[in-house]
């Protein structure tokens, strides 16, 4: 299969669907503790994205872990820890691009840091759905 026939699979059927539904969620949870930790704890947001980011990441992964990938998942303690170690590497490209975007939307003109945050999320789905698919679940195109 080529580049494009493999993208084209990875967005069909039910997964795609599933991986955007846990998405949804975890852009959600995301801005809620962005938005708690802005807000409570006074740290800028361009810091405090990297608490919501990885904690969106943890919810997400096990959600993904148990419910999207659980053909690909396999048991035990040490597969999911090497499948949660790259679903992290995989998604600081997600999270650099959400990052940019925050820091361009809120820093230079002025949007909101909430709304900046999930517009960034948006921009980075894809580059994760595609990322997470082929390297932490190893999901075979056929």
């Amino acid at each position: 299969m080529t580049l494009a026939e493999d993208i084209q699979a990875l967005i069909r059927g039910v997964r795609a669907g599933q991986f955007l539904s846990v998405g949804i969620v975890g852009a959600l949870f995301d801005t809620l503790v962005l938005t708690l930790v802005v807000e409570f704890a006074g740290i800028e947001p361009f810091w405090a994205k990297f608490v919501s980011a990885e904690a969106a990441i943890i919810l997400m992964f096990v959600v993904n872990d148990r419910w999207t990938f659980s053909e690909e998942a396999g048991g035990g303690l040490v597969p999911t820890g090497k499948r949660f170690v790259r679903s992290n590497v995989v998604r600081a490209g997600g999270v650099a691009v959400a990052l940019s975007v925050l820091y361009v939307l809120n820093g230079y003109f002025g949007v909101w840091y909430a709304l900046a945050n999930v517009i960034g999320i948006g921009v980075g789905f894809v580059v994760n759905y595609v990322a997470e698919s082929l390297f932490t679940w190893r999901v075979h195109m056929e």
